[in-house]
């Protein structure tokens, strides 16, 4: 084997070796800080300036701004954060994972040589009984693996192989193609910290001089969003906001970042890069200084213009879902609330519309886990969406006309928060069928027939007790609360006889046990179902729809 393909697998085992050593200890630190940090950003509320310094203190922490941006999004899609919020963390991440580039920079000095053996002593830590010493163990292994990467990089960096890199790069100045070439490679890897450590060896070797390093590692901070756009994959509308406006800020300042950096090479004859080498430090030290005070600097700049991105980009990346449930809505207007009367009696007519889809999400729930009938699942996911939609805006919509209705009107509106909560809750329990209904499919398992028949009388109750509801509160038909209140009984009873049956057939083998858990949630959400119909219904003479005064 020539010395060229020597050096050339010796740089690739050391930047393979550098990689793993960083993954291990952002894996460690993550393991000892735990659950705390996703409190701790949670705990920020909408203060940018909080959550800027959140983003660079768990990233510092972690050693990933890819997982802290991550962590950012999982909090955005389930509602915990604003987009805001988390654009700020995200930002504050770039700051943070600078300290792995300052990390990586060490090993220009000569006491580095010793932080190898921190990956002995992480090895012989992960071997104790105690779990935060064997975490401990693992960032000491992984920093140590880091620094012998470095050195394994910085070794196979000579003779041919530094030869041709220097001409690659004296050939390749041009510096857009430079911050191609440094976003690219950090799109590759995942990690702009390991394009900062790879430049700063090659800086070191004299591979590429201190002007490209500047390129390099601006492209980094833009190839990492490549970990955000993959995690945004085929999230909800917020975190592709989240995306967006992150692309847009780092890519912004990337190219205003090389502008200026050229401009001042250009017309001041390689100012900033002897400014830097100058310094009473090595060059590898001082690249990864200029790493830091770039994104120091730009996050600074950015800060006052976050919001307002943030703004425009919630107008351009529009919410095809959130627009198909508003389209659910049919009769309230906030315009109407300057007639009282009128807007209460549409608000009325939404939550009979509101309970008429949920009546239709029961029956595509309760189909769907009783004969696995996939044609209406895209069918239940849209109602399910817009009956959460209407939710909410009955609920603005209700609070706004509280303020302006009459006394009298204003113990219907109290009555019409508890009614459009019953509807909502139902809607929740048609889509409770559909999840166990996958989760069954999951696992090869489904209802015998026997089975079945006995649920369909549960069901049989259940769609008369929804036409004699949706009648009741349409008429404020007093005269059937009764018999609504029998049927409501009829299907406590089932409920106990139904899972009595199931648990004989158990005991007889004429079941599987593995269907135990999914039998008895249907049936108790089917008689929870008949709850919420009966305080829906009653609800036109007690405010709460409490059913107890007519038992």
């Amino acid at each position: 084997m020539n010395e060229l393909a020597q050096s050339i697998i010796t740089l690739l085992v050391g930047s393979a070796v550098f990689i793993v050593g960083m993954n291990m200890m952002s894996g460690g630190l993550k393991k000892v800080t735990g659950k705390g940090l996703k409190r701790l950003i949670k705990s920020t509320q909408n203060k940018g300036v909080a959550c800027l310094g959140m983003g660079a203190a768990v990233t510092a922490l972690i050693q990933s701004s890819a997982a802290t941006s991550v962590m950012a999004i999982g909090f955005v899609s389930a509602g915990i954060m604003t987009i805001y919020q988390a654009v700020c963390i995200a930002m504050g991440a770039y700051i943070g994972t600078t300290v792995t580039g300052v990390l990586a920079s060490l090993s220009s000095f000569p006491i580095s040589k010793f932080f190898v053996l921190l990956a002995f002593v992480g090895v012989v830590l992960m071997f104790f009984k105690k779990e935060l010493v064997r975490n401990i163990g693992e960032i000491c292994c992984g920093l140590g693996l880091l620094f012998f990467g470095l050195a394994t990089m910085h070794d196979a960096i000579h003779g041919e192989l530094l030869e041709g890199i220097q001409n690659l790069f004296a050939a390749v100045k041009f510096p857009l193609l430079l911050l191609l070439i440094g976003c690219l490679f950090t799109a590759l890897v995942q990690s702009s910290s390991a394009t900062a450590g790879i430049a700063i060896v090659l800086l070191g070797q004299g591979a590429i001089t201190m002007e490209s390093g500047f390129y390099i590692v601006i492209g980094g901070t833009v190839g990492t969003l490549i970990t955000t756009i993959i995690a945004t994959i085929g999230g909800n509308a917020d975190t592709k906001r989240f995306a967006v406006s992150v692309i847009i800020l780092r890519t912004i300042s990337a190219l205003i970042g090389v502008a200026i950096v050229w401009s001042i090479e250009a017309l001041g004859n390689n100012a900033l890069s002897n400014l830097f080498i100058s310094m009473p430090t090595t060059p590898e030290f001082a690249l990864a200084l200029f790493l830091v005070l770039y994104n120091v600097i730009f996050v600074a700049l950015e800060f006052p213009v976050l919001k307002p991105t943030v703004k425009l980009v919630e107008k351009i990346v529009k919410d095809k879902e959130q627009e198909k449930a508003a389209s659910a809505i049919k009769y309230i207007d906030d315009r109407l609330l300057n007639t009282p009367e009128v807007a209460l009696m549409q608000a009325k007519k939404e939550i009979y519309h509101m309970l008429e889809l949920s009546y239709v999400n029961y029956v595509n729930g309760y189909e769907r886990i009783m004969n696995i009938d996939r044609n209406k699942d895209k069918e239940l996911n849209e109602l399910e969406d817009q009956i959460d939609y209407i939710n909410k805006r009955l609920s603005d919509y209700l609070i706004a006309l509280s303020n302006k209705v009459s006394l009298a009107d204003e113990k219907i509106v109290g009555s019409y928060f508890h009614v459009i909560n019953d509807v909502e809750r139902i809607g929740d329990h048609a889509y409770n069928f559909y999840e166990s209904s996958l989760k069954m499919n999951e696992n090869d398992l489904e209802f015998s027939d026997m089975a079945k028949g006995e649920m369909a009388q549960m069901d049989d109750v259940l769609r008369k007790m929804f036409d004699m509801t949706l009648h009741i509160f349409r008429y404020k038909d007093f005269t059937q609360l009764k018999a609504l209140h029998k049927l409501e009984d009829e299907t406590d009873k089932l409920k106990s006889s139904l899972s009595a049956k199931h648990f004989d057939r158990i005991t007889k083998n004429q079941c599987k046990n593995e269907l135990t858990p999914f039998y008895s949630t249907l049936i108790s959400e089917l008689e929870r179902v008949a709850d919420h119909l009966v305080n829906i219904a009653y609800s036109i003479q007690n405010p709460v729809g409490d059913a107890e005064e007519d038992k």
